[in-house]
């Protein structure tokens, strides 16, 4: 009886440990191929201009565990030490794994929240797309390489243009899974910053943008990017329309 009475004690304590406050995140990871060094905690400066650590924990036997508190998700980087290249996650309440490889920072994992699985999974998908436009892309730079090159140099806007249009042609899949995605993922971190983008690309009409924006989850609306997608279709909307003669 003493032992069922300890074993459900050590349930609800765990169980405890993992019940987090609003807000509040456990990011668990492990390294691989490292045994101790520091891990930080990263996100880009106000002005976009470099990066600032926002904590920094210790690789112990090739894990780490940093813990904090976050109002709303934003991108944030994990900055290994001696290590080239940054892993960028969403920083959001929950419990988030991240599976560091230090190799190859490509093939890392972050899973545990809805926002950084939508987010791995969008890595994925993009990742396989690139790969099938991989030989086509390299080919077009070859065939194009002269004619670009000529075209800076005279500032031939007419040949840029048209280089231009043949590019994004090969890249069709790549633009229609990148922009179609916020249309599928309402409630995806990922789907506000895309839109985001959209909003500030002249290819894509404010109806369009404003359409997407407001099937969007509430939730999503209320952070930074959603805010400023707000202000900015306001602000379209308030400039007076220009009649044609």
């Amino acid at each position: 009886m003493k032992k069922v009475i300890l074993l459900v004690a050590s349930a609800v304590a765990m169980f405890s440990c993992n019940n987090l406050a609003e807000g509040e995140y456990i990011i668990s990871g492990n390294v691989k191929g490292m045994k101790t060094g520091l891990i930080f905690l990263e996100k880009q400066s106000p002005m976009g201009m470099g990066f600032v650590a926002i904590d920094t924990v210790k690789i112990e036997d090739g894990k780490f565990e940093i813990k904090g508190k976050t109002t709303e998700p934003e991108i944030h980087f994990i900055q290994v030490d001696k290590v080239e290249g940054k892993l960028p996650l969403i920083l959001e309440g929950g419990e988030i794994e991240v599976a560091f490889d230090k190799d190859s920072i490509v093939k890392s994992k972050i899973t545990g929240t809805y926002n950084n699985e939508e987010f791995t999974k969008f890595n994925e998908e993009s990742a396989k797309i690139q790969k099938k436009l991989k030989t086509k892309i390299a080919d077009f730079q070859q065939r194009n390489k002269l004619t670009i090159e000529n075209a800076q140099k005279s500032n031939d806007t007419v040949a840029m243009n048209k280089l231009r249009s043949e590019y994004d042609l090969i890249q069709k899949d790549m633009t229609d899974f990148t922009f179609g995605y916020p249309k599928t993922h309402p409630k995806s971190f990922i789907s506000v910053l895309i839109l985001q983008m959209m909003a500030n690309n002249p290819k894509f009409t404010t109806k369009e943008v404003e359409t997407i924006y407001n099937s969007l989850d509430e939730n999503l609306k209320k952070t930074k990017p959603g805010k400023a997608i707000k202000e900015n279709l306001d602000a379209l909307k308030k400039k007076p329309t220009v009649k044609q003669p």
